[in-house]
């Protein structure tokens, strides 16, 4: 129940007009405008009130708190919405978290041409318009023996406008084995929808035989589509066409064959330990018409969607009108050039070059030692409130890449002695830079994968936040 002296003081706040006109809330609106400061002002003064309603104020504030109180709502208000995170959870190339992490070359061309007039679509030599493809175009050449390539905002979209291009109200043959659910519940079947063009399935979901694309062939068939599981795999009785069967079978019957490969890699990843997916270069050698696969994931750039082939078909498509809705922008197009000639200039260093490939090779004995150096770090802070200990564990690719590969790690398990792991995961999700880990078995685990120096001292700074908390 409100008390008399708590209902005085509510009556004489001051008119939120009036507080605007001190000058303390004056020396605010000569930095922020003045529809921000009250706005502002007024939640400060809702939660001034609301306090006087719990009995914490005898008396009324001076001025300089309204305008330290409204300050702090305009940095709440004006913060990026964007932010770093410390990605823990153990998945390296994670959707949720912004995906790939960029190289040094890439970054700084993206800054480049951020800062810059550029040569997008302007020729040089000529003086006249060109084709925003030609800056990527000759990279790809050479990386993959394409004839030509045109690049688009993601892979889906790539394979949105092949189809549309190539087979729109004619039949696309694929197997049942490869309809799959790409991320965000995209599926091929309902890109291949809005496409335009008409699915027909054929074979079942774990055996597929050349014979049944022969058979399936007919005077409305436009094309015929291998999507590579690039985020899932069956194992066991299977059977599914090579792409040069599949390419073979195209030219004798004079229809074009696409590929899917998904992630798209240009180089073996054999080489660092990892699984081997298909090059792009290898597809491109088999005969097929067109290829479509990611910009970042295991290629190392930004997230696009590259289309290589054959130069007949990459042209139909950069006349096709959805083109411009799809396209990409210089900032893409610099980070993707710089990645590509990244790969061009020297791919036997790629796993100090990329950083994304760095991480899914790291070694065992690196993040032991990892492991132990922020074990002492967060303990000390901690001390008994929290009890920490380190556990190998498995993480994996993620976003579509190497899809049931796992990729051994270390984690540290916290299991607070104050407050469950749900509440201690929300403490570390909630800091000033937030850590984001997993909760497995009741306890909390911070996979150490992607944890350098950086991301270890803004985990330190995050415990040692929630430890005076504890």
């Amino acid at each position: 129940m409100t008390n008399d002296h708590t209902k005085d003081l509510l009556r004489q706040l001051p008119a939120i007009e009036k507080l605007l006109n001190t000058q303390e809330m004056l020396d605010l609106q000569a930095t922020y405008t003045r529809p921000l400061v009250t706005e502002a002002l007024r939640a400060a003064v809702a939660d001034i009130r609301n306090e006087m309603l719990s009995g914490n104020y005898t008396q009324l504030p001076e001025h300089a708190e309204y305008a330290e109180r409204t300050l702090q709502k305009i940095a709440a208000k004006t913060a990026p919405r964007m932010r770093p995170v410390v990605n823990a959870t153990g998945t390296v190339t994670h959707t949720n978290l912004g995906r790939s992490l960029l190289s040094d070359d890439a970054c700084e061309a993206i800054q480049q041409a951020a800062q810059n007039y550029v040569n997008l679509e302007y020729d040089i030599e000529t003086g006249r318009r060109g084709h925003r493809d030609r800056i990527t175009e000759p990279l790809l050449q050479q990386l993959t023996g394409c004839e030509s390539s045109t690049v688009v905002n993601n892979n889906a979209a790539a394979v949105l406008l092949a189809l549309q291009t190539v087979a729109r109200g004619k039949e696309v043959i694929v197997s049942r084995g490869e309809l799959i659910e790409i991320g965000g519940a995209f599926r091929i079947p309902d890109v291949m929808a809005a496409s335009g063009a008409i699915l027909r399935e054929v074979g079942t979901t774990n055996r597929t035989h050349l014979r049944d694309y022969a058979e399936a062939i007919n005077e409305n068939t436009g094309l015929l589509l291998k999507v590579h599981p690039s985020n899932y795999k069956i194992l066991g009785f299977t059977s599914t066409p090579t792409m040069e069967e599949m390419t073979e079978l195209g030219t004798q019957q004079g229809i074009p064959t696409m590929e899917d490969l998904g992630s798209g890699a240009l180089i073996d990843m054999a080489a660092y330990g990892l699984p081997h997916e298909p090059l792009v270069g290898e597809r491109i050698a088999s005969g097929v018409d067109i290829v479509t696969f990611s910009g970042d994931k295991l290629l190392g750039g930004p997230q696009a969607g590259i289309i290589v082939g054959k130069a007949e078909w990459i042209e139909k498509m950069r006349k096709n009108p959805m083109m411009r809705a799809l396209r990409v922008d210089k900032l893409i197009i610099a980070g993707l050039s710089a990645t590509l000639q990244r790969h061009l200039i020297d791919s036997t260093t790629a796993a100090e070059q990329f950083p994304m490939l760095n991480r899914y090779t790291r070694s065992i004995e690196t993040l032991h030692a990892v492991a132990e150096k922020i074990k002492e770090q967060l303990q000390d802070l901690f001390t008994e409130k929290v009890n920490i200990r380190v556990s190998e564990t498995y993480g994996q690719i993620g976003s579509g890449a190497l899809p049931v590969e796992t990729l051994p790690s270390v984690a540290l398990v916290l299991e607070s002695t104050q407050i469950s792991a749900e509440m201690l995961a929300a403490q570390f999700r909630n800091a000033t830079i937030p850590v984001i880990g997993r909760i497995k078995d009741g306890l909390f685990w911070l996979d150490l994968r992607t944890i350098y120096e950086r991301e270890q001292a803004w985990m330190v700074e995050s415990a040692t936040q929630i430890a005076k908390t504890l």
